[in-house]
């Protein structure tokens, strides 16, 4: 399953997103988006490209915080993958977002404004960036692979 991951739009429509991004987006099997949209908009926009799994950030709107949970789990292919904003400082979001979730094979979180694709102690951390200059894939099979493209501007 590919699955197409997006943190921190801070975004009031759809049309502030890259359009890079969008097209990429529309060819997953499943959208994630780890909170900070800003606006309900954003959601609705995404859930138009497909199927959405969200969690919302610090920085979302009464309505969104009222849409969606603080974190999620969810099972692909027997993986199970924890969704997250995070909060805090960036250093040491890691260890605070682990406490968050009991055994699981990947942590997608956002909040630092900063990629991330590395596997600490056999759990892949999975952060896009920030959403207006890249987003991430999530290819999970037998295996589980990440990548995060840079938007060119």
């Amino acid at each position: 399953m590919k699955i197409g991951v997006i943190s921190d739009t801070h975004a009031y429509s759809g049309d502030e997103l890259p359009r890079e991004i969008v097209k990429a987006l529309s060819e997953m099997d499943l959208i994630v988006h780890t909170g900070d949209f800003v606006d309900i908009e954003v959601l609705k926009y995404l859930q138009q490209l497909g199927e959405v799994k969200a969690v919302r950030g610090n920085m979302d709107t009464a309505d969104i915080r009222k849409a969606l949970p603080q974190k999620e789990i969810i099972v692909i292919e027997g993986k199970k993958v924890g969704i997250i904003h995070g909060s805090g400082s960036p250093w040491g979001i890691e260890q605070r977002i682990s406490e968050e979730f009991d055994k699981v094979d990947v942590i997608i979180y956002g909040h630092a404004h900063k990629a991330q694709n590395d596997v600490i102690n056999g759990v892949l951390f999975f952060n896009p960036g920030e959403g207006r200059h890249s987003y991430g894939m999530l290819e999970i099979g037998r295996e589980i692979k990440g990548k995060i493209i840079k938007i060119q501007r």
